[in-house]
């Protein structure tokens, strides 16, 4: 592990030099016990607008609700022309049929691969902001918050830290954030064939982009994700938060963007170099995928 951990130190740095602006991350291995053998530590404290990464603390705080049954996945969310963001990330803003209805649990499908920008405020219907602050605080992530606005069941998706966003995913796969059945939900999601592949995951198989839990998230000159690395057998062995802005070409919010580029050399290296690591304590592993055809 401290091997993985010094070659993805030097392709990080490599990496972040060659495509330039600021980052901020917090990266680490799992040592033969689980313990986190730290690769990079850069201003990791630093509080920063997380945008969509912190789309992984929206549906922490809903699926808390759903563990102590004050909500359920299968019940029902209003889709109204109103609610609907004009223009945003998703599928919610291109199919002009309103009002309709989804389930809770189609809400955060939605939330969390195709990064909906209306599933959001979908969420805020079941956790308004301060309630969703107040579950993130109790779980121990103080500066991973939404920003609330007037409208007490709408908010902006505000600030985390590179060090808990980490820690936040390390608590997912330990089995200590949400119930066995949330956490698979949540991890089957962010796993999924249909979730961000732009970066990480850019130049990998389909089975080792099974192997890889993440979300990206970008606004303005930022470019964000954050994300987990397994084994084959579906245990940890790689987490990183990686935070970046100020890179040039600002309006390209494509693959060919600097640090969408740098994200995806950073993969591969991630991949290759964890390939050998077994890794320790719960293993998470992912759906079968089965194409089809239609019929």
């Amino acid at each position: 592990p401290s091997r993985v951990a010094a070659r993805v130190a030097e392709a990080y740095e490599r990496e972040t030099t060659r495509a330039g602006g600021n980052w901020q991350a917090y990266i680490s291995v799992a040592d033969a016990a689980g313990a986190p053998v730290v690769a990079v530590a850069d201003d990791p404290d630093q509080r920063l607008e997380a945008y969509s990464v912190n789309k992984i603390a929206v549906a922490t705080a809903v699926l808390d609700k759903v563990d102590r049954g004050l909500l359920t996945l299968d019940q029902r969310v209003d889709v109204t022309a109103a609610i609907v963001v004009p223009g945003g990330d998703g599928i919610f803003s291109l199919d002009n049929a309103y009002p309709s209805s989804v389930t809770l649990g189609h809400a955060l499908a939605a939330l969390l691969t195709v990064s909906d920008d209306t599933a959001v405020r979908l969420c805020g219907l079941v956790c308004p902001a301060a309630e969703l602050n107040s579950i993130l605080v109790a779980k121990g992530f103080p500066n991973t918050q939404v920003e609330p606005v007037a409208n007490p069941n709408r908010f902006f998706l505000g600030t985390s830290t590179p060090r808990e966003t980490h820690e936040l995913l390390r608590a997912l796969v330990a089995g200590t954030l949400l119930s066995p059945a949330s956490t698979a939900f949540l991890l089957n999601l962010l796993r999924s064939p249909i979730a961000f592949t732009d970066g990480i995951r850019r130049t990998m198989s389909s089975e080792e982009r099974a192997r890889v839990a993440t979300k990206a998230g970008w606004f303005g000159s930022a470019r964000h994700e954050a994300g987990v690395i397994f084994d084959a057998a579906g245990a940890a062995v790689l987490t990183y938060a990686i935070f970046a802005d100020g890179q040039a070409d600002a309006d390209n919010f494509g693959s060919t963007h600097p640090a969408v580029q740098a994200r995806a050399r950073l993969g591969r290296v991630m991949m290759n170099a964890t390939a050998r690591l077994t890794g320790t304590g719960r293993r998470h592993r992912p759906s079968p995928r089965r194409p089809s055809n239609g019929g």
